[in-house]
């Protein structure tokens, strides 16, 4: 029997856990007082006071130590931005939000599939550096976007470097099958755009500094969609016209959500706004054309357009690598066709 420890400081709490989830694991539960004596298992359920400092501490350092593709689902406030950040940062592999549905955190904890018919998940479940801190840096850039609060540049630049780094260790078809079990649609997709991003500047022998300015445009690219409604975001289905038109404000409320913050440079406040542009003109918000787009946000254009077609969505299966490039052939005069030629080599990569 799989073997899990719920970590909390809420004793009822914990009890309810246990009991929902006996049967299916040996279940141990653990004070905060307590985790630190024993060796993390292969499944945990983290529920403490995440303003807690050293609790925090200690859990962050607990964690490091887990098995590899282990799992450590946190419980979280609905609505609270703060305290999923929190959670990503501590070491969270995914979260659920309280009041617990408990098909939910089954599912969190064994994968769809598994849970629901008792077999082994196809696919492996490896959340690594890289891909933790891109999440917790999107989660501040959502959480800054939608509440006026300060942007974090250094944690912005530190998720640049991370994966950076994870892509030049593992290579980007490792980073496509960790991201794609991720269960928010928007991070999904802005964590296979970092990674198709950051493995695209590497693919153009960019130096480790412009590797990092790629891997943090990336990251930037989406943030107005922090103001479009979830219904329209997470939507399981294609969206209709004005849910659409909606959607296309998304660059402009990045926009305005960068444009006021210290530190931010004009070249990602132009790929924000600009990302949805095409060389012919046909694209939005303004129909540029040509050499008004930048060489930033043409290589940030390709990656999105690239990431999007290769993501699991609910009402579509993703492309294979090498349909995706030939959609971006197809585009002809829209994208940099000396872009799109160089992009080639990482369409050929194989995602199961």
């Amino acid at each position: 029997m799989k073997q899990l420890c719920i970590v909390s400081n809420f004793e009822d709490r914990a009890a309810s856990i246990s009991r929902q989830l006996d049967g299916m694991f040996a279940v141990q539960t653990l004070s905060v007082n307590e985790f630190a004596t024993e060796k993390p298992r292969a499944f945990t359920v983290v529920d403490v006071d995440l303003n807690d400092a050293i609790n925090a501490g200690q859990l962050r350092y607990w964690l490091q130590q887990r098995p590899k593709e282990s799992r450590a689902i946190f419980v979280v406030d609905r609505g609270s931005r703060v305290q999923t950040v929190r959670a990503y940062s501590i070491g969270a592999t995914d979260i659920v939000r309280r009041p617990i549905r408990y098909e939910e955190l089954l599912c969190k904890l064994l994968g769809e599939r598994e849970s629901r018919f008792g077999e082994s998940p196809t696919s492996s479940f490896d959340l690594s550096d890289g891909i933790t801190a891109g999440i917790s840096a999107l989660e501040h850039i959502f959480l800054a976007a939608n509440s006026g609060a300060v942007l974090n540049p250094q944690l912005i630049a530190a998720a640049g470097e991370a994966l950076v780094l994870q892509i030049e260790t593992y290579g980007f078809a490792d980073w496509v099958q960790a991201v794609r079990v991720h269960h928010s649609q928007t991070y999904q997709h802005c964590l296979l755009v970092c990674g198709a991003a950051a493995a695209f500047a590497q693919q153009l022998c960019f130096n480790q500094a412009d590797r990092r300015r790629v891997a943090i445009a990336a990251l930037l690219h989406d943030i107005g969609k922090a103001r479009v409604p979830i219904s329209i975001l997470e939507k399981p289905s294609q969206l209709d016209d004005d849910e659409m038109a909606a959607m296309k404000r998304h660059p402009e409320y990045g926009y305005e959500a960068l444009r006021t913050i210290d530190g931010i440079q004009s070249e990602l406040l132009d790929m924000v706004l600009h990302h949805h542009e095409y060389l012919d003109g046909s694209g939005y918000p303004h129909g540029l054309q040509a050499s008004e787009i930048s060489d930033l946000t043409r290589i940030v254009t390709i990656a999105d357009i690239f990431g999007a077609l290769i993501e699991r969505r609910p009402y579509k299966a993703p492309l294979a690598g090498s349909t995706a490039y030939q959609v971006l052939l197809d585009m002809n005069r829209k994208l940099d066709r000396d872009l799109v030629r160089a992009f080639h080599p990482l369409s050929r990569v194989q995602f199961a």
